[in-house]
């Protein structure tokens, strides 16, 4: 489905109510004067890739400058304005960001040892410098790889492998799980397509008995805790497609094998909760050994392992 940009102001209000969507408003008639006429790969107009690379922003609750940057962020490069055009009409912020964004897009990848030396490198000293640089693009790649299907085929395989190397890891390391996610999926699905499609395949098998044991399973430990009076938040999710690949290659197994191609996550309102949450879930269920993981973000601190049923 393609936005409007409105949705993406209505987005930006929600969390930030006074947030400057006049910048927003003309960022989007600028880049939509400069790609006049421009066409996307899919036939669409070029005006669409900048409306989504925002709204991805916007999901993301990034401020109003840097969902200004992901509309703004091919018109150095692809048309006739110049930096200083847009810091004279967007301010000095949106222009650094646009021209961080650009720099990025001119870095000629090579082999696989170069995304880990010399450009790797540029990308991370771009980032430094103000890391929405790197946030908006990882929103244009997001798009790029969900439109991949229109380009050809040897453009396929070096943009997905361009994205698992590079823009999947950096968006991980930037705690943005969810899109780390999905360009790992886009990009899986045009470098091994085969198998891809038989994942597909045994994930729909598997999905309602999944999400059956998801249920149950935080029945059930809602039940424990509240008997022992701990609040706490919890969720379940499917492991993602390159994720269970990963872990079927790594290991050698087959997809029945996969021990944690779903999880639970509970999250308590204290350190304290969370270690009796960790041993009321231990005397219900069997503990696979591993390291255990505290994780500290505000307001709750998690802590992480994995169990399985007796």
């Amino acid at each position: 489905m393609m936005h409007r940009i409105q949705d993406c102001v209505d987005t930006l209000q929600k969390y930030y109510p006074n947030a400057d969507t006049q910048l927003v408003d003309r960022a989007y008639i600028y880049a939509a004067k400069m790609h006049r006429g421009q066409t996307r790969l899919s036939g669409e107009p070029y005006l669409s890739h900048p409306i989504e690379v925002a709204v991805t922003l916007a999901e993301l609750k990034m401020d109003a400058e840097t969902i200004a940057t992901g509309l703004l962020h091919d018109v150095l490069e692809d048309s006739e304005t110049s930096y200083e055009q847009l810091a004279d009409l967007f301010g000095q912020d949106v222009a650094q960001l646009v021209d961080g964004v650009t720099k990025i897009e001119k870095i000629n990848f090579g082999s696989r040892e170069e995304y880990q030396a010399e450009n790797l490198r540029k990308m991370l000293l771009a980032m430094a410098k103000d890391i929405r640089v790197l946030i908006v693009k990882l929103a244009d790649r997001l798009h790029n790889v969900r439109t991949l299907k229109y380009a050809k085929e040897e453009q396929q395989k070096r943009v997905a492998g361009e994205t698992l190397d590079i823009y999947a890891p950096l968006a991980n390391r930037l705690g943005l799980g969810l899109i780390k996610a999905e360009l790992e999926d886009q990009s899986f699905k045009y470098l091994e397509p085969d198998i891809y499609q038989q994942l597909i395949e045994y994930v729909q098998e598997t999905r309602e008995e999944q999400q059956n044991t998801i249920d149950m399973t935080k029945q059930e430990i809602t039940r424990r805790l509240n008997e022992n009076h701990i609040e706490a938040t919890i969720s379940g999710r499917h492991k993602h497609l390159y994720g269970i690949y990963r872990k079927m290659r790594s290991k050698g197994i087959s997809f029945k094998e996969v021990m944690d191609a779903i999880g639970l996550r509970v999250i308590t309102n204290s350190k304290a909760d969370c270690y009796s949450t960790l041993g009321i879930i231990h005397s219900a269920w069997k503990h696979i050994p591993t390291p255990l993981t505290i994780i500290s973000p505000f307001p709750s601190p998690i802590c992480t392992n994995r169990c399985i049923q007796p």
